[in-house]
């Protein structure tokens, strides 16, 4: 058989070619993940640390107050910024009822997990509706929505809604009085109003402490799952009411 029939007979052979069009597909598949971020970039066994100071101004019998918070957020436990938000809102309660709402602004510094230095902020507006209720004499429930006007550097205008449904309970007596300790609960679900309305959830269990009537403590770990992964992080709060 010529060289040239052989070569003939190679370049028209549908095998071959069916065999060279996937093993190309399978390098270009794989430059593709090579090249993507993913979630194999962040260390989903490495335990984070959230540091946070919640602070609320509203007496009971005024319609209006304000309220906040900061928190430094770390990939580690010591290290490693995720973000550091401050936030804060003016708030209002219709009379005769403990709903409150509020009007307010945050800023956020992300960091990038890892070596990188990288810093990227963000300038939020947000909407909150606080719903409170009680079951028994010892479930004490709120029941709160947000939604999010997002600015982020370098990326388009985004919103997004959140639920969160909080739960706390005394455990020594059935009110939240001095030196009374308490489990904490929450479960928040954040849905984006653009495409992939999943954002993210957030599931937390800690233990409170009243240190004395309008302060607080609580120390427990957050599970947080996003579509492309699931981190945990102890938390540290001190929450003021004034």
């Amino acid at each position: 058989m010529s060289t040239i029939h052989r070569n003939t007979q190679i370049f028209f052979n549908p095998t071959k070619k069916v065999g060279r069009k996937i093993c190309q597909a399978i390098l270009i598949a794989g430059l593709f993940v090579a090249s993507k971020p993913s979630a194999a970039q962040i260390n989903e066994k490495q335990i984070g640390s959230w540091w946070m100071y919640f602070f609320n101004h509203h007496q009971a019998h005024k319609r209006f107050g304000f309220q906040g918070d900061v928190q430094l957020r770390n990939w580690g436990l010591a290290e490693d910024l995720e973000q550091l938000m401050l936030r804060g809102g003016a708030s209002f309660s219709p009379i005769g009822k403990k709903w409150k709402f509020t009007q307010g602004y945050a800023h956020i510094s992300t960091g990038k997990f890892g070596k990188s230095t990288a810093i990227f902020g963000e300038n939020r507006i947000y909407q909150e509706l606080l719903v409170p209720s009680k079951l028994g004499t010892r479930f004490y429930f709120n029941h709160r929505f947000r939604f999010e006007e997002r600015f982020i550097d370098n990326q388009d205008f985004k919103t997004r809604f959140r639920y969160n449904l909080f739960l706390n309970i005394p455990l020594s007596q059935s009110a939240f009085t001095k030196h009374v300790f308490y489990a904490a609960l929450y479960n928040e679900l954040f849905l984006n109003t653009q495409k992939e309305a999943f954002d993210r959830n957030r599931f937390y269990a800690a233990l409170g402490f009243v240190i004395k009537e309008g302060l607080k403590t609580q120390f427990g770990i957050m599970q947080q799952s996003t579509q492309n992964w699931t981190k945990n992080q102890f938390q540290l709060s001190l929450h003021h009411n004034f």
